[in-house]
C-alpha cells in the first residue's frame, strides 16, 4: 500500500494533535506536532537565551537582530528533536526532555508570539519538510497544507467555535493541576486565532484542497471514524469525498 502525507491544519485547540495522533498509530505512520516545535524555539528564546524568566524584553531583544542573526542563531543554539515515553511523544529541546515545560497556557501565548518572526518559521519549514521526504507521515500545524506540504494526499482543516475549543482547552489546563480562569483561556483562544490568521508570514488559512472537519459538535469517535475513511480512500486510490 503506498504511503502518503497527512497534513492537518486548523485553529488551535481543535484537536490536531489528537486526530493526527490517532491517524499516525491507525496508519503505521511518523506523527510529528509542529506547534511543539514552535513552543520549543519560544521557550529557548524567553527562559534559555539568558537563564531569564519569559518576558517581553527578550522577544524584542531577539526581533532586533537581523534576519542574517537571527537564522544563524537558530542553526547554532536550538536542535529539537522527538522521543518515544511510556507517556506518549515528547519533545527534547538541546538534548533535554521539555514535554511539560511547553505546554503551559504562557508558553502557547508566546509560541504563537514567535511564530510571526519570518527566520523561525523558515528555520522550522525546512526541518519539517526533510522529516517527510519518505512520506508515511501525519503532520499537524497552522500551516502544513498550504506551506510545508502543499503536495500533501491528505489535507485537513480542523475547525470549531471559540468558545468550544476554549473549554476543551479550560479541561485540559484544569486535569493538568492548573487553576485557569475561563474567561482568560477565551481570550486567549481569540487573540491566538487573530494572530495566526493574521501574520505576515504564512498566516494559517485552509487550502484550497483541504477537507474541513468542523467537530463543534463531533465526538472524538464520530471525527475518527470520518478522517479514517477519508484517509483509506486516498490510499488505495478512490476518491477524497467520502
Amino acid at each position: 500500500m503506498k504511503k502518503i502525507v497527512v497534513a492537518v491544519d486548523g485553529y488551535s485547540s481543535c484537536g490536531k494533535s489528537t486526530i493526527a495522533k490517532q491517524l499516525a498509530q491507525y496508519a503505521g505512520y511518523t506523527y510529528v506536532d509542529t506547534g511543539a516545535m514552535y513552543r520549543a524555539v519560544a521557550l529557548y528564546i524567553y527562559e534559555e537565551w539568558n537563564g531569564l524568566r519569559p518576558t517581553e524584553t527578550d522577544l524584542v531583544r531577539f526581533e532586533d537582530l537581523s534576519d542574517e542573526e537571527m537564522t544563524a542563531f537558530l542553526n547554532e543554539h536550538i536542535h529539537i528533536s522527538f522521543i518515544q515515553t511510556d507517556n506518549g511523544q515528547h519533545v527534547c529541546l538541546n538534548g533535554e526532555d521539555v514535554e511539560s515545560r511547553i505546554r503551559t497556557l504562557e508558553t502557547g501565548n508566546l509560541a504563537s508570539q514567535v511564530s510571526t518572526i519570518g527566520a523561525v518559521r523558515r528555520f522550522l519549514v525546512a526541518q519539517q519538510q526533510k522529516m517527510g521526504e519518505e512520506k508515511g507521515i501525519v503532520m499537524d500545524g497552522r500551516d502544513i497544507g498550504t506551506v510545508v506540504f502543499p503536495g500533501a494526499e491528505l489535507k485537513l482543516f480542523l475547525t470549531a467555535s471559540a468558545e468550544v475549543r476554549a473549554q476543551r482547552r479550560y479541561l485540559e489546563l484544569r486535569e493538568k493541576g492548573g487553576n485557569p480562569v475561563f474567561e482568560d483561556v477565551l481570550r486567549d483562544v481569540e487573540d491566538r486565532d487573530y494572530r495566526d490568521t493574521h501574520r505576515a508570514e504564512s498566516p494559517l488559512k485552509q487550502a484550497d484542497d483541504a477537507i474541513v472537519i468542523d467537530n463543534t459538535n463531533m465526538t472524538r469517535e464520530e471525527q475518527m471514524q470520518k478522517v479514517t475513511e477519508l484517509f483509506e480512500s486516498i490510499v488505495k486510490g478512490t476518491s477524497k469525498n467520502v
